[in-house]
């Protein structure tokens, strides 16, 4: 089963360092663990729309409406990364972000959104592999004192990514668009 020790020792092996047990168990290697893991995850879950870390949620309005422009605003859940998407599939609703609030026009909010999945045992193996290769690239320096690893290991992060990413993006049937005036001239 995956956890976060195993993503971070993974990461330690790769760069010829030695694996943890815990993230609390004291040592440097441990620490720094500790210290970047909850980062480096919220970014690799912020850089892509992981299916594993997708959740849709009907949000009620705040008490307060925004001061003019919207009529009603909306708190972000508390585990939200990024909005995918804001209202039905094929008719979205109009909003603007200002903070942690959405500032909408209706009185619900449909929101599909990145939440931070602190479960990695959920994770795809993509995803999982992904957050290997971004702790080691964060650890390089600090293990192996070389730039030259760390460059590397950001590089085989940016590419694993895009691999990653097509990957993931192939599980939902592909996405059709209604024909619309500029396809018909087209055709």
């Amino acid at each position: 089963m995956t956890t976060a020790v195993t993503i971070c020792s993974n990461a330690l092996l790769e760069l010829g360092g030695d694996p943890i047990n815990s993230l609390t168990e004291g040592t440097k290697m441990a620490r720094l663990c500790a210290n970047l893991y909850p980062s480096t995850r919220d970014d690799v879950l912020r850089a892509h729309y992981w299916k594993c870390a997708t959740k849709r949620l009907v949000l009620s309005p705040l008490q307060a409406a925004p001061a003019w422009g919207w009529s009603y605003q909306f708190k972000l859940p508390g585990d939200w990364i990024r909005t995918i998407q804001i209202g039905e599939n094929g008719c979205p609703d109009e909003f603007e972000q200002e903070g942690l609030n959405l500032l909408m026009g209706v009185q619900t909010c449909k929101i599909k959104y990145v939440f931070r999945n602190e479960d990695e045992a959920s994770w795809t193996r993509n995803l999982i592999r992904q957050m290997e290769i971004e702790m080691a690239a964060r650890l390089a320096y600090a293990v192996t004192k070389s730039t030259t690893v760390r460059d590397s290991k950001l590089q085989e992060a940016l590419m694993h990514l895009k691999m990653a990413r097509a990957v993931d993006g192939q599980d939902n049937p592909p996405e059709e668009f209604d024909a619309g005036s500029l396809l018909e001239s087209r055709f």
